[in-house]
């Protein structure tokens, strides 16, 4: 595909039914360009030592991870008050969040950050856990005579631009020499894709290791499968909106935030047994069973000191975005607040750095 050629119609009309009219006007925004909005004095300002009394986050915690981390690993109080743990993880839902600024920082993986730029929103990757094993594989409806990615072209392929989902699905058909006019994009936020995939509105989606037991075990004696793939999305990250750094007594509160994050996933790493036990099979209704083969492909958290390969990481994703016609190319530079790359490797022990 020819860089300078508009992107399909078919592409063109999922980019405007899954952005919406919030989107719309970020993309005004972006075309004035909200999103390279000079805020270098903020960016440069040193964090602050300690955190200003009275000062509060409101904080992404799908599905209570982060709270139930904290509580198991018994880390130190928050030098500050969580005004507000909003159970939140899709991208898209956390930009919207972002945008009614509901929500000071959030977790999820690199393709959010862009998707934001590109709807022209401001925000800031602030910390890194780099992940090396595939965290999702991709599933099929009921029924299907699929069994590789090669046999995807023609296919009905689940698929969300703003979320994790979405990069690992490009990334795949990349690999295998599939371009994207070869199959059929189907545009879904993640949370959509079980029940497209039950009611056969789609052939394939990608779905998190944690969601596959459940479904295979509900659908797999009616031909329902899994495809694997070395395809990896790299980036676990902690993000925020540029206006919330501004803020030097939130700012400070996110660098003391970022040892917790870290130190409560290594915890959780290393204690599966309590994990399997206390989150998926008390708040997940998994059997141990199911709980102990998801723990088994968990990634060992790794928090690399430097920040060089996740910016490397994140261009290609973009890049890749930017062919496809899905975005516009931009250097994603722009997307990092380095002030705080240090914070999470000195946070954990030697072998959970990168």
């Amino acid at each position: 595909m020819q860089k300078s050629r508009s992107p399909p119609m078919h592409r063109r009309v999922f980019l405007t039914s899954l952005l919406g009219a919030s989107a719309a006007v970020g993309l005004s925004g972006c075309a004035k360009g909200d999103a390279s909005a000079d805020t270098s004095g903020a960016a440069t300002r040193p964090l602050a030592d300690k955190v200003p009394a009275g000062t509060s986050l409101k904080i992404a915690s799908y599905q209570g991870v982060q709270q139930l981390q904290f509580k198991l690993a018994k880390l130190p109080q928050l030098p500050f008050a969580v005004s507000d743990w909003l159970n939140i993880g899709a991208g898209p839902d956390v930009i919207n969040a972002f945008r009614a600024t509901s929500l000071d920082l959030a977790n999820n993986a690199g393709i959010p950050p862009i998707q934001a730029h590109y709807q022209g929103f401001d925000a800031k990757i602030v910390a890194i856990d780099i992940t090396r094993k595939p965290n999702y594989l991709f599933a099929t409806r009921p029924g299907s005579t699929i069994r590789a990615v090669g046999d995807f072209k023609g296919r009905r392929l689940a698929f969300s631009q703003g979320q994790a989902q979405g990069v690992v699905l490009l990334r795949a058909l990349k690999q295998a020499g599939l371009s994207y006019d070869e199959v059929k994009l189907v545009p879904l936020t993640s949370n959509q894709f079980l029940t497209a995939l039950q009611s056969g509105q789609v052939d394939v989606a990608p779905l998190p290791n944690n969601q596959v037991p459940a479904y295979l075990k509900q659908y797999e004696a009616k031909g329902a499968r899994t495809v694997s793939t070395d395809v990896v999305d790299l980036l676990n990250l902690l993000w925020a909106p540029q206006s919330v750094l501004n803020d030097p007594a939130k700012a400070a509160a996110i660098a003391a935030y970022i040892p917790q994050w870290a130190k409560g996933q290594v915890w959780q790493y290393e204690h599966p047994d309590v994990w399997n036990e206390e989150f998926y099979v008390k708040t997940q209704n998994l059997t141990l069973q199911q709980a102990q083969g998801i723990t088994r492909l968990a990634n060992k958290p790794l928090f690399p000191p430097s920040w060089d390969e996740a910016i490397k990481w994140e261009q290609e994703t973009a890049d890749l975005l930017a062919e496809g016609g899905f975005v516009k190319k931009f250097d994603v530079s722009s997307l990092f607040d380095h002030r705080f790359e240090p914070i999470a490797a000195k946070a954990v022990p030697e072998e959970y750095r990168k």
